[in-house]
């Protein structure tokens, strides 16, 4: 057990001091418990590293709202502890982590496994969404859904005790560290850098999984030059926990035969002589496997100058009010509209939104105030969306339209309750 600053995470080791070291990433929600079934096994050949989630598992609550950052804590983690190299196993925003360790930090990962992963997972929008409900009504509708997206439903039946565990874990995280690693997870995208993966990885995936299912999993395994795919039957997101056995099969054979031998000889890590990966398949019926295929790379554009604020303005304009709005606004955007939404792109948002002066939290009080003052009320309602998902709370929003009815107008501030109302409604109530 560790003693957690700020910048790193709380952690735990199993198996012998002298072995190589395995790292172990949990799902959103979950703590490191959801591996217990897996390290008296693993132990037996590798040192396995354990780590929680910021306030997850009773974690400091200090919220890392990207995968980066995460990425960032968990070196600085093994970086106190002596840790240079090791192979690494991780489920949903635990695989993200994995992606990210691969991608930026390839001479610390011998092996790679990813385990209900994908390269984006679902769409920024439904993570935002998320976070919109916790920051309105808690955790509690998340905790009591939670059994339905991680097992499947005969597995939920004859296993009440793990169910209820799982509604447990959920119900004891921070919410303001699950609003930031749900934020986290509505900013990863790495589609376009999967080719640059370079260590060996097995993917495995449940074959009922509908949070990210057989098709994310084989996204991944075109992309990446080295890896396999593993399809575990009769099980759906945490496969971990509900298929256990055939889990800790696959993970230790990837990591006994997919261990990327060391760039640097003198970390003093001790390394499993690398072999040619052979394709993993799950124990009866026979797990798939997918062809691998090169990732297109994209080669990044060149900037002269001032940078083009368009592309910022359009991740800004995203994030703020939604992939779905964005899209419909430029799908329907021809000849006569179309200068209007390049120019709301690049100005309003990669010019004002992007600058630094205000937080968007800020941004949105000023926003919705303006809006009230010239009636803007079709702005007025997405605008309304978007304050939720910069952070705003039902209560801060009243007050800011309290605050427009004394400058503004109480005929105005009326017609603004009114919209607000009903789009805060349908925003922060929890899905059946």
């Amino acid at each position: 057990m560790s003693e957690t600053p700020p910048n790193t995470l709380q952690y735990r080791f199993d198996g012998p001091e002298d072995a190589p070291v395995l790292i172990l990433g949990p799902s959103l929600g979950t703590t490191w418990h959801m591996w217990d079934r897996q390290v008296p096994e693993l132990a037996r050949q590798w040192r396995i590293f354990r780590y929680d989630l910021p306030g997850h598992g009773g974690a400091p609550a200090h919220p890392a709202g990207s995968v980066a950052d995460l990425a960032a804590r968990l070196l600085a983690t093994l970086d106190a502890l002596g840790v240079q190299r090791f192979g690494y196993a991780g489920c949903a925003l635990g695989g993200a982590v994995g992606v990210e360790l691969a991608l930026r930090h390839p001479e610390r990962v011998a092996s790679l496994a990813l385990i209900a992963a994908s390269p984006r997972f679902g769409t920024a929008d439904e993570f935002r969404q998320r976070g919109v409900i916790v920051r309105t009504n808690g955790l509690d509708p998340i905790a009591r859904s939670s059994p339905d997206r991680w097992f499947t439903s005969g597995f939920a039946a004859a296993q009440p005790a793990i169910t209820d565990w799982a509604v447990q874990m959920v119900r004891t995280t921070d919410p303001g560290c699950y609003i930031g690693a749900c934020e986290a997870l509505a900013a990863f995208d790495v589609r376009a850098e999967l080719g640059l993966v370079g260590v060996p990885t097995l993917v495995l995936v449940g074959s009922d999984d509908q949070v990210t299912g057989p098709a994310e999993a084989r996204t991944l395994v075109a992309g990446i030059p080295d890896a396999r795919l593993a399809v575990v039957p009769g099980a759906s997101h945490l496969v971990p926990v509900e298929q256990p056995a055939a889990v800790t099969d696959l993970l230790v054979r990837h990591f006994s035969t997919a261990w990327q031998p060391a760039f640097d000889h003198t970390t003093g890590q001790t390394a499993v002589p690398g072999v040619s990966l052979k394709p993993a398949v799950a124990p009866p019926p026979p797990a798939p496997v997918a062809e691998i295929a090169p990732a297109g790379l994209v080669e990044p554009p060149q900037v002269m100058g001032r940078p083009d604020p368009y592309d910022a303005g359009l991740k800004v304009r995203r994030e703020v009010l939604g992939d779905a709005h964005v899209d419909r606004a430029l799908s329907q955007a021809d000849d006569f509209s179309g200068d209007f939404q390049d120019f709301v792109t690049r100005y309003a948002w990669g010019e004002i939104w992007d600058r630094p002066g205000l937080d968007r939290r800020s941004r949105s009080c000023v926003t919705l105030t303006a809006l009230v003052a010239g009636g803007h009320l079709e702005e007025l309602a997405f605008h309304t969306r978007a304050a939720l998902r910069n952070g705003l709370t039902p209560d801060e929003i009243k007050e800011v339209l309290l605050q427009a009815a004394v400058y503004c107008g109480v005929p105005a501030a009326n017609s603004a309750f009114r919209v607000a109302q009903q789009v805060i409604q349908e925003e922060t109530t929890p899905p059946e």
